[in-house]
């Protein structure tokens, strides 16, 4: 049963100019659900994933984990998390609900993750990885899905607006990278801004970004960086809830926030567009 994928574009500012896509409507309700769904799809048609035999294992900060719980679930699958110790109690419980165990790391220590379950991968083929912070396909779903959504919205129902710039945030950096490259492969004209933790990756609060290396980002495609604190990104995720009725997460409340301070710097002609990457029950 696929039911991730065409969430919906929401305006987020009185005058329309900022649109991010909900996410929250994808199957455990967060934009990793399309990761996981596009890379394990294609290792079932593959065989790489045998329902019933096939242990589903990775490192991730929560979300990933999620999604790929299910997708274990569904398969009849077991499914292992490797995760930093400091994620939200509720990414986890989230996880064990579906069946999931989990094994925890160090404080944003996601390095350890992915060495603790490169060895596993290493110790028995049994085992099967989405390697979503090296996985090409990672980056590959968001250019023929997630970025083909956002565009054909644009041209089917909300002409005559124009695609200004795209603000995210990166963790693996595969969806900032995929919708990069379906941007120039269209030759939009659109500017690429990356969110990120004003703090460093030792001290930030934001799960889900900035999780101790780019992995898959490339930097030097970004138009522009904007910083943003975890407080103020608490606060104004918390905000969005109660002007919306809208429960959204952390890295929502960042982008919210960068693409506010992207049009009051830049005054853009067209609109900006940014990604409400999760629910908000999670932080709870």
């Amino acid at each position: 049963m696929n039911i991730t994928g065409n969430t919906p574009m929401i305006a987020i500012d009185d005058d329309c100019r900022i649109w991010a896509k909900l996410e929250t409507h994808n199957r455990t309700g967060s934009v990793k659900d399309r990761m996981i769904e596009y890379i394990c799809d294609l290792a079932v048609a593959n065989g790489d994933i045998i329902p019933g035999k096939t242990i589903l294992i990775e490192a991730t900060s929560g979300n990933t984990g999620i999604a790929m719980a299910s997708y274990a679930a569904s398969m009849n699958c077991p499914c292992r998390i490797i995760m930093p110790g400091n994620m939200s109690q509720q990414r986890k419980d989230m996880m064990l609900a579906l069946g999931a165990t989990i094994l925890e790391t160090g404080y944003n220590d996601f390095k350890e993750a992915i060495n603790i379950r490169d060895a596993s991968l290493k110790h028995s083929d049994l085992y099967f990885s989405p390697l979503q912070f090296s996985n090409p396909l990672n980056v590959e779903c968001h250019f023929k899905e997630t970025g083909p959504e956002i565009y054909g919205k644009l041209i089917t129902e909300m002409r005559p607006l124009k695609w200004s710039a795209f603000v995210h945030g990166a963790g693996t950096g595969g969806t900032m990278m995929g919708i990069k490259k379906y941007i120039d492969h269209m030759s939009l004209d659109v500017n690429c801004v990356l969110t990120q933790p004003a703090e460093d990756n030792a001290n930030h609060g934001i799960q889900g970004i900035n999780d101790g290396a780019d992995f898959l980002l490339d930097r030097s495609l970004m138009d522009e960086t904007i910083s943003i604190k975890t407080e103020d990104a608490i606060k104004r995720m918390k905000k969005f809830w109660k002007e919306t009725g809208i429960l959204v997460g952390i890295s929502s409340g960042a982008n919210i926030l960068a693409a506010e301070k992207y049009v009051k710097k830049h005054d853009p002609e067209g609109i900006v567009i940014t990604i409400l990457c999760d629910r908000g029950e999670r932080y709870l």
